[in-house]
């Protein structure tokens, strides 16, 4: 693998879990208000950092990894909110909540290390 794309690859796999997440909560617990919220925001995460990888400019990439970012501190925001009203269990907060604050962590690094640079940007994430 020449190119592996860390951020691409985590957050892709944490949008594969919030549509389970979806699922369960459609499903199982018949909610379809915050399900659809937490759905929206989760998946976008990985769309923002696809379309980054081929910005047009380094403003531009700097521009989509910031509401990735957005979007994976509403996600956060979201899982908060389905744990505090008992729509999923801690354990299940916990785990995906760990796999965010991963990704924000890296997405925030990210951001800091384009906007210090002064070399023009790969247009790939590595």
């Amino acid at each position: 693998m020449a190119n592996h794309n860390v951020i691409a690859t985590k957050s892709f796999a944490f949008a594969v879990r919030i549509v389970k997440l979806y699922q369960f909560l459609c499903q199982s617990k018949q909610e379809f208000v915050l399900s659809k919220q937490i759905l929206r925001c989760g998946t976008a995460v990985g769309a923002m950092i696809r379309e980054a990888e081929h910005a047009e400019s380094k403003q531009d990439f700097i521009h989509k990894m910031a509401i990735a970012q957005k979007e994976i501190n509403e996600s956060i925001y979201w899982l908060e909110l389905l744990q505090a009203t008992e729509l999923i269990t801690k354990e299940q907060f916990q785990s995906i909540n760990t796999d965010a604050t991963e990704i924000i962590k890296i997405i925030t690094s990210i951001i800091k290390s384009a906007k210090t640079n002064t070399q023009p940007l790969p247009l790939t994430v590595v």
